[in-house]
């Protein structure tokens, strides 16, 4: 358990990024497969993961995200989309691969898909695109952890254009919205930000037990 802590204590948010080291393949496999395997309420995965390598595709983004660096000299910048409204067909879909899975027939999860139905399908849609958008934080919790366990950088950012960031990915037109974006890959040594000590609120001062 320590380690987990003195890994947590290593990360922090990256502001530069050395350009020239890149995330191999099987360990970004694996910061993919974290994210796919995060907890999501009902276990209905209302989002879509962008892995955005193109080159030219990050620099429209960068300029869409106040002309941050970390966009462009990351090693991969992942796009944490949520869906800003859905259907029943969310829940049917889940059910499917529920059946598929587990092996069990639509009868023994009919109690369960009404269920989710029922407590889902009559939200406004502004609520929705809360609900769904705070589904990712859980994903971007998850990936900043593992990526520290893995001694990967990272930067979580949400000082960006979501408008522009639909528009240049083709979200809207998959009914997807850009909640939050994920710089991934090694700290510059000239990053002088990593030397700073962490600050934090002792367990004292956020934590009450009752």
């Amino acid at each position: 358990m320590k380690n987990v802590l003195d890994k947590l204590n290593w990360r922090y948010a990256t502001k530069m990024f050395d350009a020239s080291k890149k995330v191999s393949k099987e360990d970004l496999n694996i910061l993919l497969d974290a994210a796919r395997l995060t907890a999501s309420s009902y276990g209905l995965q209302p989002y879509h993961f962008y892995v955005i390598e193109d080159k030219d595709v990050r620099a429209k983004l960068r300029k869409a995200s106040y002309d941050q660096a970390q966009i462009t000299d990351a090693s991969h910048l992942l796009v944490l989309a949520n869906k800003p409204t859905f259907d029943e067909s969310l829940v049917d879909n889940y059910i499917d691969n529920i059946i598929k899975t587990r092996g069990v027939s639509k009868g023994d999860v009919e109690g369960y898909s009404n269920m989710m139905k029922g407590a889902l399908m009559g939200l406004p849609d502004a609520h929705k695109n809360s609900w769904t958008s705070n589904q990712t934080y859980i994903a971007l919790g998850n990936l900043l952890t593992i990526a520290a366990e893995m001694e990967i950088d990272t930067c979580p950012m949400e000082g960006f254009d979501k408008a522009q960031y639909n528009e240049i990915l083709g979200l809207a037109e998959n009914n997807l919205n850009a909640a939050v974006v994920l710089a991934v890959g090694y700290r510059s040594n000239e990053d002088k930000t990593q030397h700073y000590p962490k600050v934090r609120y002792s367990k004292e001062e956020i934590i009450t037990h009752i």
